[in-house]
């Protein structure tokens, strides 16, 4: 069976989870999941589930690793052994380090970093249970959990990956159409100004397409960013 032989959307528009194509899946925010932490949410996205702790800032250690003029963002992703159907083998792996890398870069765009020279600001995060794009889950929770631990940003970040399936752009991957799905294309968005923190692409997409999946992403940035805006506001947010 080809990746083009799985149907994932029919005649009528409607996805294999009741979707149309510019849905996203439901979304429920909730903060000071952590009381040791200074900030913390716990964000479920479909059937993902994540929690982000936030320390810091503070003093950097080692020594070596202090910058003189900012604070140094430690990003750790990890998914947890039991978050999807097989096993993962706990501890980082080469994936692990390579969203844990974007991930803090994307943030860096935003956290007022030389507020705090000589310091640290940690964030873990923890996928709990995975289905797809928990990248994106990932650094949404991320930039909610800092501001929730008071740190000053310009902005949050809200991430969302949109792609083809069956020749169609749509918005939100699920796990059936990203695995069998033709392309994907998560960005990081910054909902209140519309600049672009990080943007990844995997399959094929021509121009067209591109712009029809930038778009749904934009649009969907826009509409979570107000979710996170509400939560931070009120202590939760629930679809």
């Amino acid at each position: 069976m080809g990746y083009g032989d799985v149907q994932m959307i029919d005649e009528n528009g409607i996805r294999v989870d009741g979707r149309k194509a510019g849905d996203v899946r439901p979304i429920s925010i909730e903060l000071g999941v952590v009381p040791v932490a200074d900030g913390s949410c716990r964000m479920t996205w479909g059937t993902n589930e994540v929690i982000v702790a936030v320390y810091g800032p503070m003093e950097a250690h080692p020594r070596k690793i202090q910058r003189q003029d900012r604070a140094v963002l430690d990003v750790r992703y990890n998914m947890a052994p039991f978050s999807t159907s097989d096993r993962i083998r706990p501890g980082f792996n080469r994936r692990s380090r390579e969203i844990s890398k974007v991930t803090s870069d994307a943030l860096e765009s935003v956290v007022l970093l030389e507020l705090y020279p000589r310091s640290k600001i940690r964030v873990e995060i923890e996928i709990i249970c995975a289905e797809a794009g928990t990248r994106c889950v990932g650094l949404t929770a991320a930039s909610v959990a800092l501001a929730d631990a008071g740190i000053p940003m310009t902005d949050l970040v809200v991430s969302v990956a949109s792609g083809k399936i069956n020749g169609v752009v749509v918005c939100d991957l699920n796990k059936s159409e990203d695995n069998y799905g033709e392309a994907d294309l998560p960005m990081g968005i910054l909902p209140n100004s519309g600049e672009l923190s990080f943007l990844q692409m995997d399959g094929d997409l021509s121009q067209e397409e591109f712009q029809e999946a930038w778009d749904y992403n934009m649009e969907a940035a826009m509409v979570i960013g107000g979710y996170c805006a509400e939560a931070l506001k009120n202590g939760g947010y629930n679809l």
